[in-house]
């Protein structure tokens, strides 16, 4: 346990996956299948001249980390231009399904892991660094990573925890000063962009897809000793790994999973690429690609251009596949069990989970308590079909609906009055287009459910704008921060940075970070939707 705070390059590191499982030592980069490992130990290939642009204070606090210079040995480490003599960098082995098809062989084609630090706890973290160069696994790409998605991933890491959202964290963002070259939305424009490198946190980066690879390729040693290192290290509580501690594992992994859904469903975010290889083994959210959230509510609404065709991960098919993903990690792990049947339960346990969970988190939305169960699930219900049809921003809607309750409430005349001028202040439709009116009758019958709860309107207000974020980031508003900092402007990020760390606070002085979303950025690269292209 550190007693003072040190700089990341004086750090002791430890190697738990490294040391535990079986993994190749050759530090070989060329592009190949690896059987029989799960990893390989692979270095990060050094950049131009690393700057510091981005530093996640109160992570680092937690890991007991100080504050890098711009440029020196700690943000050398950062960047993959220092390995310390503690530290075991490894490049991790798996597969996964892509959009519903197996892929074979993934792996870690551009994060390279350095190891594990202890925190202020005593609990041990790993730090991966995202874009450190080609290993093994990166095929035929070159293992960098652009500013334009590291900028992404940094900040929308650290947006999600402050919002309560399981999630892996990011500790910083270096700029390479290298060039990449990506194609933006694979449509034939490639052209060089500035390089960057986000360090990335998390207690363990392994995904369903470890488990899925050993099993497809009958690695079941290998298989059995992953599933060892995993409950001995993230799940003790089970207790020696065992038939039935697996059973009871892969039980805790979809319950994990389903809380992990419900948040994203509770505030509007959409993960863009839910590949099973971008599935974490501890039910947090990870692999920030093309994300967005809604605006406007639209269940079929996907940031991600290469998703255009099918819609697989849209908003609304969220928990549908990640109970499919779930589907796709028992078939692994039933070379483990005694009675593969006996993993079924688990998934219905995944589906009580997460309408549980949404209902428990809508309610706590809508500043309701469970008075009338049946009553509130009809009315919860009508809700989502009342939000797409009227085109609404659902971050506003919820926020304006929290501070317009005690007007709601307090009669009749104005009550009708505040909803309708709720409904112009959130929504997406024209002037010319028709009243939302079944938005406008929801919010009518919610009013009369809403008089019945016995606390006070002020009370309820407050405990609404608990749970109803004010700002989240919005893709324009990273957009428009990436474009600053591609030009040396880091104000835009820093004021971001600030905000998120209290989005359900008001900051009057920073208003136009919680706009909706404005016109011009409907269709701007950037702005409304992504590729995979990193």
């Amino acid at each position: 346990m550190p007693t003072t705070a040190q700089s990341l390059d004086q750090v002791p590191f430890h190697n738990s996956f490294v040391e535990s499982l079986r993994g190749e030592a050759s530090f070989d980069r060329s592009p190949r299948q690896v059987p029989g490992y799960q990893y390989s130990r692979v270095e990060p290939t050094p950049v131009a001249d690393p700057q510091l642009l981005a530093w996640s204070e109160e992570l680092a606090d937690f890991l007991g980390l100080t504050k890098p210079a711009e440029r020196g040995p700690a943000v050398d480490a950062l960047a993959g231009n220092l390995v310390t003599p503690s530290m075991k960098p490894f490049a991790a082995r798996y597969g996964g399904h892509q959009f519903g098809n197996w892929a074979g062989q993934l792996g870690d084609g551009r994060a390279i892991c350095l190891g594990e630090i202890r925190a202020v706890d005593d609990s041990a973290w790993e730090i991966q660094l995202k874009g450190a160069g080609p290993t093994p696994y990166s095929r035929r790409a070159d293992g960098r990573a652009v500013l334009r998605s590291s900028l992404r991933e940094f900040l929308c890491s650290e947006a999600m925890h402050y919002l309560g959202v399981p999630t892996t964290r990011a500790l910083s963002l270096v700029r390479t000063n290298d060039e990449v070259v990506r194609d933006m939305f694979y449509n034939g424009n490639a052209r060089p962009e500035p390089g960057a490198i986000v360090a990335r946190v998390a207690p363990t980066f392994v995904r369903f897809g470890n488990f899925q690879l050993l099993a497809a390729a009958g690695e079941l040693d290998n298989l059995r000793a992953l599933a060892h290192y995993v409950i001995r290290g993230y799940y003790p509580e089970l207790g020696e790994p065992s038939s039935a501690v697996y059973v009871q594992w892969f039980a805790e992994i979809c319950r994990r999973t389903a809380v992990m859904v419900a948040h994203w469903m509770a505030v509007g975010f959409v993960h863009g690429v839910m590949n099973t290889d971008n599935m974490s083994i501890l039910g947090l959210t990870i692999d920030y690609g093309p994300y967005g959230w809604l605006e406007p509510y639209d269940p079929d609404w996907t940031p991600n251009t290469t998703d255009f065709g099918s819609r697989r991960y849209a908003f609304g098919q969220q928990p549908n596949v990640a109970l499919w993903n779930l589907w796709q990690l028992a078939r692994a792990l039933a070379h483990l069990v005694d009675d593969p049947e006996a993993l079924r339960p688990a998934l219905d346990h995944y589906t009580t989970t997460l309408e549980t969970t949404r209902h428990e988190l809508l309610l706590r939305k809508l500043g309701l308590t469970a008075l009338a169960p049946e009553e509130d699930h009809v009315l919860l219900g009508a809700l989502h079909e009342a939000l797409a049809d009227a085109q609404v921003d659902m971050t506003l809607f919820f926020r304006h609906l929290s501070h317009a309750v005690p007007a709601l409430v307090s009669s009749p005349d104005t009550g009708a009055a505040t909803a309708r001028e709720l409904l112009g202040a959130v929504s997406y439709e024209t002037e010319a287009a028709p009243a939302p009116t079944a938005l406008y009758q929801w919010l009518l019958d919610y009013t009369l459910r809403l008089r019945r709860e016995p606390a006070s309107p002020e009370a309820t207000r407050e405990g609404m704008l608990r749970a109803n974020p004010k700002y989240v980031l919005r893709n324009y508003l990273a957009q428009q921060a990436i474009e600053a900092a591609e030009t040396g402007d880091l104000s835009l990020l820093n004021e971001l940075m600030e905000v998120l760390k209290t989005p359900f606070a008001e900051h009057p002085e920073h208003e136009s970070l919680a706009a909706k979303r404005p016109e011009w950025a409907r269709e701007k690269p950037g702005s409304a939707t992504l590729s995979c292209s990193s």
